[in-house]
């Protein structure tokens, strides 16, 4: 079976018998949409790009081309089959929580600071080296921060619902998180994960203790983690927030020991050959009758 396939990608690898889509040929915004059946929205895209799959009466897949799902699933219809790029970010992602780390630990914003004013801030802070670590999500950007991290002299601690991959079940985590000088968010955001490190959770951490959100910012109650902030007791490190895009003025701006990133964890230059040979795989399997990979929803 063909497919008409849109993707962000000019140079995509499509099967003989496919067409080929891309922003140049097929602008969203002014073109007949009715004939694709394989739509990829353009990565870091608004939600706005979701709409359009509403112009798609042929649409079979929608291959979120993102880790997490949960803005897609509002857009799945009888007929529809929702894939995301699981294994995709894992490299970006993973090493990006790394550099949050080692940046909140070792006071790089404190650096950067007195660099610009002149000042040569000699100050002893805390190393990666030594930490407790736990990592809340045992999928496949958990296992490669796992390995990012193995050089390093820590103890690690991965934390899921299944308990999959070795990994310690969730129902443990409150005894625990006392112990941890590090806590790693790499989870899907979904009504278990939802505001799950609340104002309650929160006070369990350790003081002094180094939050690093990689996974979705509604995981975080957002109030009760700008409120430890600024009591100076816990430490926040967040590629992202709730609400996203982070508005001007916002109190987590200005909190106490928080470095903010604007949700980059997945958009650098590894992305770009990575999420394109995950899509030409996928074409591939569809071309020989098999069924995608990644598939998460079905409508």
């Amino acid at each position: 079976m063909s497919h008409v396939v849109w993707s962000q990608w000019e140079d995509l690898v499509v099967p003989e018998g496919f067409t080929r889509l891309t922003p140049s040929t097929t602008p969203l915004a002014t073109s007949d949409l009715s004939a694709i059946t394989f739509f990829v929205p353009e990565y870091m895209s608004s939600k706005s790009l979701l709409e359009y799959s509403k112009q798609m009466p042929s649409l079979q897949y929608l291959q979120v081309p993102n880790a997490g799902f949960d803005d897609a699933i509002a857009y799945l219809r009888k007929g529809v089959v929702l894939c995301n790029a699981r294994g995709v970010h894992n490299a970006s992602t993973a090493e990006l929580g790394v550099g949050l780390a080692i940046t909140a630990r070792r006071g790089f914003a404190d650096f950067a600071k007195a660099q610009q004013q002149g000042d040569w801030l000699h100050t002893q802070y805390a190393s990666l080296n030594d930490s407790n670590i736990a990592i809340i999500g045992a999928g496949s950007i958990s296992q490669t921060l796992q390995n990012y991290l193995a050089p390093y002299d820590v103890t690690i601690t991965v934390y899921s619902r299944s308990g999959a991959n070795n990994s310690k079940l969730m129902t443990e985590l409150d005894k625990d998180l006392h112990t941890f000088d590090i806590v790693f968010l790499i989870m899907p955001l979904n009504e278990d994960s939802r505001n799950m490190f609340d104002a309650r959770r929160l006070t369990l951490m350790k003081d002094g203790a180094l939050i690093v959100n990689i996974a979705r910012g509604a995981v975080i109650n957002t109030d009760a983690l700008v409120a430890e902030l600024n009591s100076g007791r816990l430490y926040a490190a967040l590629d992202v927030t709730d609400p996203e895009p982070l508005p001007k003025g916002h109190p987590l701006w200005s909190a106490k020991n928080c470095i903010i990133s604007p949700h980059v964890g997945g958009d650098s230059t590894a992305f770009i050959s990575r999420g394109k040979r995950l899509i030409e795989e996928q074409l591939i399997r569809l071309s020989q009758g098999e069924e995608p990979i990644n598939i998460v929803a079905r409508g």
